[in-house]
């Protein structure tokens, strides 16, 4: 039974081996980012390097394996701070061939919440006055060429795309759309 405890302590465990050498990798990780909390990331990547690569890991018959190990660890971890180095180093090069970031342009995020609320907000307002504002603002047409495929003059087409762009502004900065007159919910095939 004694024998196979002393056994036990002398059987190599590269999982073990690695806990114990976390101290030492996380100094010379320290050492090589200049920062604590980049020294550790650079820990982390090169201990989930070390693991994927765990199962090839051999050693010599007569080779140490503690020691085998332990440079292996560091060269990893010296390999993954050069990696990231020249990664940083490609990422400043392209930031700066881009330029300055451009100013007045909203955040994509913002952006598409005000696109979701103008749908939102065309949606509310009467199909003739949609129509129109459709048609002039988002389609390019002219007064005349919306008139024209709505079959209706193109003083009516204007008063539907004042009235449009009126509730539009309106609602959009907050305020109610005003109930439409009777005559603006009627079909467009009425009109």
């Amino acid at each position: 039974m004694q024998l196979a405890v002393a056994q036990q302590d002398k059987a190599f465990d590269p999982r073990t081996t690695l806990a114990r050498l976390l101290p030492e990798l996380r100094a010379f990780a320290r050492l090589l980012a200049g920062s604590r909390a980049e020294g550790d990331d650079l820990v982390q990547e090169a201990l989930l390097r070390m693991l994927r690569a765990l199962p090839r890991f051999r050693v010599g018959a007569a080779e140490d394996p503690c020691a085998r190990l332990r440079s292996w660890a560091f060269a990893v971890l010296r390999n993954a701070f050069r990696e990231s180095h020249r990664r940083r180093r490609r990422e400043v090069v392209r930031i700066a061939a881009a330029g300055p970031p451009e100013e007045g342009r909203p955040p994509p995020q913002e952006h598409e919440a005000g696109l979701h609320d103008l749908e939102r907000t065309l949606a509310s307002l009467p199909l003739i006055l949609r129509e129109a504002l459709v048609l002039v603002g988002a389609q390019g047409l002219s007064c005349e060429e919306a008139a024209a495929l709505c079959n209706v003059p193109a003083g009516t087409m204007r008063a539907r795309l004042s009235r449009g762009r009126r509730l539009l502004a309106a609602a959009l900065d907050g305020a109610p759309p005003r109930a439409a007159a009777a005559g603006e919910r009627e079909p467009l095939a009425a009109l």
